[in-house]
């Protein structure tokens, strides 16, 4: 009898010891359903936003982009926006002054800041602080501020027309907003002067974590300072060289503040923008939404094209 308590006693201890890790698990378990619940909680917001704010209208405007009409006497046409932008010749013109200004604008923008941030990332140069806030600094102005600024620069009795009389290169005030040519280098020089410090700072965050010792190799390997920029400086920032391109690449192909205020499109559209182009569609001439919407779907699958072809030309991974 001694013999069959004892056992039982081991029996009974075994199997208390066994049910405090079976518990154990089960409310380990719990404990992750209600972190995964808690994180999905916490999530739902700000993305019940995004499809509310952002996928939601993408939907209606590719479905808009398939219908022509007014107001609610739109009717469905297919792919006829699609099929008359080919004949459409102001969508022809803002696009080839579109790639006009990203094949001009942002190559001479990415260089001049890549020149920019190896200057001023020097240890030994003095008051760099001042010097970067000071390139930085049109990046802070307002869009339509600095628009009206430029265009009132480039007028006919504007400062710029003055300092070229003064100095004997004119007679008279030219007109750089009233010929094709000079208006969309005028926005050019008002891109480049506003977007080249924000990508400046960029390319002081890349140098900035590139180790000094890797210079001081090459320096005693005797290479000179052109060859220490385009073999170490430009490689070790390709990453982030890709990166400004995809965004200017982006935003430039979205271009609106600098051709409605400065040239306001002109001479005869021959400085207009895509979107510049869209906003009139929509809201200057008599509102045509579906066109509108399929320009805009135009613009995003060229968007979409050059970032891809930009992250392959850039992925040096094998």
């Amino acid at each position: 009898m001694r013999k069959n308590y004892d056992a039982n006693s081991d029996t009974g201890s075994s199997k208390a010891a066994v049910l405090p890790s079976t518990q154990d698990s089960g409310h380990r378990l719990t404990l992750k359903r209600r972190q995964s619940l808690a994180g999905w909680i916490y999530i739902f917001p700000a993305a019940l936003l995004i499809v509310v704010m952002s996928f939601y209208p993408m939907i209606q405007a590719l479905i808009l982009s398939f219908k022509t009409g007014v107001s609610n006497n739109m009717k469905w046409a297919g792919v006829y926006n699609y099929t008359r932008l080919v004949q459409d010749k102001v969508f022809i013109q803002a696009l080839l002054n579109t790639f006009i200004y990203l094949l001009i604008q942002v190559p001479i923008m990415l260089i001049l800041a890549l020149i920019l941030a190896s200057i001023l990332n020097k240890p030994s140069l003095k008051c760099k602080g001042l010097f970067r806030t000071l390139i930085f600094l049109p990046c802070a102005t307002s869009l339509v501020s600095y628009s009206i600024i430029f265009r009132t620069l480039f007028a006919i009795n504007g400062y710029i027309n003055t300092v070229l009389i003064h100095l004997g290169i004119l007679s008279t005030g030219y007109n750089f907003l009233g010929h094709p040519n000079s208006a969309r280098i005028v926005i050019i020089i008002a891109l480049i002067w506003r977007w080249t410090g924000y990508n400046m700072v960029f390319y002081l965050s890349g140098l900035q974590n590139i180790d000094s010792s890797v210079y001081e190799a090459a320096k005693l390997d005797g290479a000179s300072k052109s060859q220490t920029f385009w073999k170490i400086t430009v490689p070790l920032l390709k990453p982030m060289i890709l990166l400004t391109a995809i965004m200017s690449t982006n935003g430039t192909l979205q271009l609106f503040d600098e051709s409605v205020n400065i040239t306001s499109g002109g001479p005869a559209n021959a400085s207009i923008t895509l979107s510049h182009y869209i906003y009139n569609l929509s809201f200057k001439y008599m509102p045509n939404f579906g066109y509108a919407a399929a320009i805009s779907y135009v613009i995003l699958v060229i968007v979409a094209v050059l970032a891809f072809l930009q992250m392959k030309v850039g992925d040096t991974r094998d």
